[in-house]
């Protein structure tokens, strides 16, 4: 990507580096999430956890909240069972998992470190700090290499073939006199999966989470997981990122915006952090549809994301979000660059060749114990249209809204969530195929793409240290296309695509789908880092007047993984 490598120069060019200390970023799925989450909504007024929207989470920023919370806790009572300061309140678990996020974050750590060493290091050179294989600690260099593994067994009902997830692989994460850091990861995989992900990978022809893939024993896949970048700071408020990986913006299990639940891609990410406000520029290179013949040069296509946000209260913050998925096949339009300048405008003198999208969201922390938070996409509408209500195709918009209770019902660490997020029709479809809202066959942002309304449930309760217990309840309509009917839920067919109708289009219209998924799981972390699991799923999927499609799935899986999160088939 030769402009965005471009465009980093010059950034480096005109903002040197200054000797200001400079972050890696937590990897999205690490337990340390739910747990920020929980201090955010229990502090309240913590104003470098309420920029909390935008992921992965920058290390140096959480843990000097983390410690700041922690700091007080121990100046107010010699007691680790139950102190409250300040209205936040600590239970004995979460100080277990203060000193559990503090161990893996430890290059941030200013206070003593001498509980996260190992008693017994393995040949006296590994695993000398209890969560990390090799850690060194010296001046002017931080270094942390850890294995990965995931192995799951399982079987799902109806079918005989052996389901299995078999990864293996290598993280490291370091940095350079505190002004540049770095993060490399590595896996390779074999999977087979459920019958319903088999058919997803065979339609999209791409895995979820990671895109290319070959074929593994008939209905299995091997795919190569590989991702990296550095950062550095350009100037005292701004952190550089740039690399191969994923990014999420939003406060919710799902983003209407953008989602890492698809392939990683290249990006150039600058972060500007000062008084009150937060503003994100992402310059990415993407992928259009494609279906991969042999050995050929894919072709590219560009995006340009803007989100600012900002706490208008130390409790309430609000963001504004916008992102220009460029329509033209090789071609990065350098107009695009300009990182402060609202894209909608430069997309209109240059035509309206491309798709844009607006946004905004919200987050807020009430009592200590509940958070609400949503977003508002709008990709195109107008406004008289809209209060005609009669489903004019281009009224293309999305919403979510959701709610967290922490400490639910007074019990401790018993922690709920429910979500419902709507998608009309054609959001996120375009004129031009390749300006859709994908990258390499996958949605950028839900993983239903359009036309869809959907709730989700989940609890998370951990009754004593190294348990935790997952329960999650997905439920959604969708409208599918039927007899050459273009119904608005396949994001990468063209919006034009509607025969001539331009009114009537509601969500769950053409072949209607209705599932459930459900999922309960249990989890023992043996070790730091190190978890047994066991889980039970169940899914359940109609097609309204076509009984033959239905599917009924159970699926029982237990398995093994170190420093990864668990692989999730979660639609």
């Amino acid at each position: 990507m030769q402009i965005i490598k471009s465009f980093f120069k010059l950034v480096v060019f005109i903002c040197p580096f200054v000797a200001t200390a400079q972050s890696v970023y937590l990897p999205q799925g690490d337990k340390g999430y739910h747990f920020i989450d929980r201090l955010e909504i229990k502090q309240q007024t913590n104003t470098d956890l309420n920029f909390s929207t935008l992921k992965p989470f920058n290390r140096r920023y959480i843990v000097k909240e983390a410690e700041y919370l922690d700091s007080i806790q121990k100046q107010s009572s010699s007691s680790l069972v139950e102190i409250e300061t300040n209205h936040l309140k600590f239970t004995k678990l979460d100080e277990y998992n203060m000193k559990s996020f503090l161990m893996n974050n430890s290059e941030w750590v200013t206070g003593s470190k001498e509980s996260f060493l190992s008693r017994k290091p393995i040949f006296g050179a590994l695993y000398k700090t209890k969560p990390n294989l090799l850690e060194v600690n010296v001046k002017d260099f931080f270094l942390v290499v850890n294995p990965v593994l995931q192995f799951n067994l399982a079987k799902e009902s109806g079918n005989n073939e052996r389901l299995f997830l078999n990864t293996r692989g290598i993280t490291a994460r370091g940095m350079i006199a505190r002004r540049l850091g770095f993060v490399t990861s590595i896996t390779d995989n074999q999977e087979r999966g459920p019958k319903y992900f088999q058919q997803y990978i065979s339609n999209a022809k791409a895995v979820p989470g990671t895109g290319f893939y070959k074929e593994f024993k008939g209905t299995g896949v091997d795919y190569f997981d590989a991702r990296g970048y550095f950062t550095f700071n350009a100037a005292k408020y701004i952190d550089i990122q740039f690399g191969y990986d994923k990014n999420f913006i939003g406060n919710g299990y799902r983003s209407l915006f953008l989602s890492d639940w698809g392939n990683s891609y290249l990006f150039l990410k600058l972060n500007t952090k000062i008084w009150k406000l937060n503003y994100q520029n992402l310059f990415m290179e993407l992928m259009p549809q494609f279906n991969k013949t042999g050995d050929n040069l894919l072709d590219r296509k560009y995006a340009a994301m803007h989100h600012l946000s900002m706490n208008v209260t130390k409790w309430l913050n609000i963001g504004v979000f916008e992102s220009i998925i460029f329509g033209r096949r090789n071609h990065f339009d350098f107009q695009y660059l300009n990182p402060i300048i609202f894209l909608r405008h430069i997309e209109g003198t240059v035509g309206s060749p491309d798709n844009a999208l607006l946004g905004g969201d919200f987050k807020a922390n009430i009592a200590h114990k509940v958070q609400v938070y949503g977003q508002l996409l709008l990709d195109e509408f107008v406004l008289s249209k809209v209060k005609e209500n009669r489903g004019w195709w281009a009224n293309k918009y999305g919403t979510q809204l959701g709610i967290k209770y922490v400490d639910a019902f007074g019990i401790p660490n018993l922690d709920l969530q429910a979500e419902t997020n709507s998608v009309r029709p054609y959001t996120y479809s375009h004129y031009d195929s390749v300006s859709n809202y994908t990258h390499y066959n996958l949605p950028l942002a839900h993983p239903l793409g359009a036309n869809f309304q959907e709730f989700v449930g989940i609890v998370h309760y951990q009754p004593i240290p190294k348990v935790y217990v997952l329960g999650k309840l997905i439920y959604y309509k969708k409208g599918l296309d039927s007899l050459g009917y273009n119904a608005g839920g396949d994001i990468f067919r063209l919006d034009t695509d509607r025969y001539g109708i331009e009114e009537g289009y509601k969500i769950g219209g053409g072949q209607k789908v209705t599932c459930i998924n459900a999922l309960l799981q249990l989890s023992y972390e043996v070790r730091e880092n190190l978890y047994f699991d066991l889980s039970y799923q169940h899914r359940n999927y109609k097609i309204a007047n076509n009984p033959s499609q239905n599917t009924n799935t159970s699926l029982i899986t237990a398995g093994v993984r170190l420093n990864i999160a668990k692989r999730e088939y979660d639609f």
